[in-house]
């Protein structure tokens, strides 16, 4: 079940907005950038009140331009709001080099530049105040290579949607296009054989049935798979009888087509059966890329 206070901070430009837009739409009251002081006397109020309950919840935005990180009260003010049990932090980041870019297609300014400082120092300051938050995030999202229908799709599969339990998402990636930030596991799947190699294989994906059984009948490949379910089921189920409430899984091959893709549809499908809420995500198919 999804808790009733969410909170949602994260570097300008990655998406924060978008976000809380988009759970606003979903029925959640969002309200963005209060003062951190006043948050926790904020989130009671809204909690315990009766025209609360026709909302699905409350999402909070935090800013890095509200933090003072440096005085004693906003931290303070902000570790009570952290601290409270029915709440879910999300964490919505993007690599420097794509926020420069976004800020520069956009010419929008952002909230930490002035004339003192460049936008690229102004993207390393705020992320160095936002660390405190990042630390106690429960989901950290990166849209890096994220569409705003991608973005849209992650809030509402793992955040409006999400079961009671661990909320499990597996990417599959390409390493040439780097690797997911936001991923608690990282495999790499490089050394096995590669069906691109394969004149017959190489416009195909892990999706399709010849590349399953050209992986299926090599005998490394199962090797590798058997070792990575059996690791990922015992971790999995560590998480589901702690605390923890999400986890991403990412697998990565070369050009994230063939051999990642393959086996994050191999560990989805036999993960349901435990794990009906899981997600898959292949980023860097074409199909996704274009979603």
């Amino acid at each position: 079940m999804t808790p009733k206070l969410i909170i949602i901070s994260g570097t300008s430009g990655a998406g924060k907005s978008s976000a809380l837009r988009l759970l606003e739409d979903e029925g959640y009251y969002c309200v963005d950038n209060l003062p951190p002081r006043l948050l926790p006397e904020f989130s009671e109020e809204m909690l315990e009140h009766p025209e609360y309950r026709r909302f699905h919840g409350i999402a909070v935005g935090i800013d890095a331009r509200t933090i003072g990180i440096e005085h004693e009260h906003e931290t303070e003010a902000l570790q009570q709001l952290l601290a409270l049990p029915d709440r879910l932090i999300v964490f919505i980041d993007a690599q420097p080099h794509v926020l420069l870019k976004r800020f520069s297609e956009t010419r929008r300014r952002h909230p930490l530049a002035g004339p003192s400082n460049s936008l690229p120092e102004a993207i390393a300051k705020e992320r160095k105040h936002l660390e405190f938050i990042a630390a106690q995030a429960d989901l950290l999202i990166d849209t890096t290579d994220l569409t705003p229908r991608g973005l849209r799709d992650m809030i509402t599969n793992r955040i409006v949607e999400q079961r009671d339990g661990l909320s499990i998402l597996l990417e599959s990636f390409a390493f040439k296009r780097g690797v997911p930030t936001d991923a608690d596991f990282v495999f790499d799947a490089r050394a096995l054989p590669n069906p691109y190699w394969r004149e017959d294989l190489r416009r195909l994906t892990g999706l399709d049935e010849p590349v399953k059984h050209f992986l299926d009948g090599d005998e490394r490949c199962v090797a590798f798979y058997n070792k990575l379910g059996a690791f990922i089921t015992h971790a999995l189920r560590e998480f589901d009888q702690s605390d923890r409430s999400y986890v991403t899984v990412a697998i990565g091959c070369t050009g994230g087509q063939h051999r990642s893709v393959y086996l994050a549809e191999k560990l989805y499908g036999d993960m349901l059966p435990q794990f009906p809420g899981a997600k898959i995500l292949h980023r860097d198919l074409p199909e996704a890329a274009d979603s």
